[in-house]
């Protein structure tokens, strides 16, 4: 054998780099299904489903090419392995020359593999991933010299690079964004009337892999008969036009709002798809800007979810990259606690909290919103350790791969590494999230009170934080008329401020 190609669980694309050169007279392929991938951190079960289902429709297709493949599925019986062990147990097996991969989507997988080839004595060539409309070389020549990175400047980069909604080289509507136009909330008569998301049923190759996944990983969260995630690229590309056709008009409008017990609403579902690579960014990119073109989706909407992928995943992705190992132990605010017992099973008085995470248990989903507002903002203002927090998000929701999870999460979310993926922590009493949903209404807790049996959770614990961090924030620019709530509080005030919010957080322990 001259070549051992390496296709890991989210390069399911037949473009990817990894084939490039590629004989099937003189090479091969290799995939491992290995348990550690599900237990490393407690991945759901829809997760672990969606990633493992995908693979073997993958492999079904390069085995229908004539490829030769070495494929490993996971069985309910198989021993519990890692990829480094399988992949080292296979080049004893196939001897091959030479190993080739795409650079992994996790910097801890990218140096197993790296060690395993070292520790065989082969040459392993590594390929930048041209999925990505920017390489981990474009992001570091774009942070050259810069004492900030923000996600604007970047972005703004990238459209020029690749002419999206632009006249003559300036942005169409006359501005790069329309974020103030997209924060829309539904009003007390709940959102409007659309069509939920297109679902695909599980095919004999998912249902396989559901049952090896409830037996297998028996007391993982989740509940498959729910299960009805795209698996292919053909059901990708169903899923993509569903949305640009049924919601992509409102998207923008009310891409931040939340409902009570509505998962989807206007969003697109498409993130898991596009991070197993069964979806291109700049197709879904065109498609969108098309609909615009075509007068079937406002500029803002359309504008407002090209951001989120040729700016935010591309601009997440090249923070990862460029700050890790480091990037995920830092810890800026020196948070310490441990995750509350509530978010692994949902049982909680916090009607919102209660709401995000039954739904992310049950689906292995959450839209943006609730993950940076809800679940993340509680975390934040809890003081809970920011990998704790990582780690659950990496393990609960259908679309995490690290290079995306871990930036949002310790970054944006948690304000972990001191402003470089935002310039100040996402913070807010529970005032924004009655103006955001309807949680309220039914919740024990008034969000208009952070003191007494009513108080809600979020408005006390948004006063203590800013009290915990009064001299860090007190001078900053976007944060200071927020820590001036605390100005008119006395110090004997302060200190019951400090003493409610630790008996709330020690009653959750």
């Amino acid at each position: 054998m001259r070549h051992l190609i390496l296709i890991l669980g989210d390069q399911l694309d037949a473009h990817s780099a990894a084939f490039d050169g590629f004989d099937p007279k003189q090479d091969a392929l290799w995939m491992a299904e290995v348990s550690h991938e599900s237990t490393k951190v407690l991945s759901h079960k829809a997760r672990s489903t969606l990633f493992l289902s995908a693979m073997r429709h993958f492999a079904a297709e390069l085995q229908q090419r004539g490829w030769p493949l070495h494929y490993h599925a996971l069985q309910v019986s198989s021993p519990a392995q890692t990829l480094g062990a399988q992949l080292q147990a296979d080049i004893a097996r196939l001897q091959p020359q030479k190993l080739i991969m795409v650079q992994a989507g996790e910097w801890s997988v990218d140096q197993e593999l790296q060690a395993v080839a070292r520790a065989a004595e082969l040459p392993l060539e590594r390929r930048e991933d041209r999925h990505f409309l920017a390489s981990t070389e474009d992001f570091a020549q774009h942070a050259k010299g810069r004492k900030m990175l923000r996600l604007e400047y970047f972005y703004r980069e990238m459209r020029l690079r690749y002419g999206i909604l632009l006249e003559k080289g300036k942005p169409v509507g006359g501005q790069w964004n329309f974020d103030a136009e997209n924060r829309g909330s539904f009003g007390q008569d709940g959102p409007p009337l659309r069509l939920p998301p297109r679902r695909f049923e599980p095919d004999a190759i998912t249902r396989e892999v559901i049952a090896v996944v409830n037996a297998r990983f028996a007391n993982h969260p989740g509940d498959l008969t729910l299960f009805d995630w795209p698996v292919t690229r053909a059901e990708a590309l169903e899923a993509l036009e569903d949305f640009i056709a049924h919601r992509l008009a409102q998207f923008g409008e009310y891409q931040d709002a939340m409902w009570s017990g509505e998962p989807w609403l206007f969003h697109s579902r498409l993130s898991a798809a596009l991070n197993l690579k069964l979806l291109r960014p700049l197709e879904v990119i065109e498609r969108a800007q098309q609909a615009w073109q075509q007068g079937q989706a406002p500029l803002a909407a359309v504008e407002g979810f090209i951001r989120q992928i040729l700016g935010w995943r591309e601009f997440v992705r090249g923070i990862y990259w460029h700050f890790m190992p480091g990037y995920i132990e830092k810890n800026a605010l020196e948070a310490s606690r441990e995750l509350p017992g509530f978010y692994w099973n949902g049982k909680t008085d916090m009607a919102c909290l209660r709401d995000a995470i039954g739904q992310t248990l049950r689906l292995g989903y959450a839209h943006h919103i609730q993950r940076l507002m809800v679940t993340g903002l509680y975390a934040l203002l809890a003081g809970v350790r920011p990998r704790a927090v990582h780690e659950w998000y990496l393990a609960m929701y259908v679309d995490a791969v690290e290079w995306v999870e871990l930036p949002n999460t310790l970054g944006m979310s948690q304000h972990g590494d001191g402003g470089i993926m935002a310039s100040k922590p996402y913070i807010a009493s529970g005032k924004y999230l009655q103006r955001m949903g309807n949680f309220c209404e039914g919740c024990r807790y008034d969000p208009g009170q952070w003191q007494g049996p009513r108080a809600c959770p979020f408005s006390l614990l948004y006063r203590d934080f800013l009290r915990r961090h009064r001299s860090r924030f007190e001078k900053h620019p976007r944060l200071r008329m927020q820590v001036r709530h605390l100005d008119g509080l006395s110090e004997a005030q302060l200190k019951q401020l400090e003493l409610d919010a630790e008996a709330l957080l020690q009653s959750q322990l």
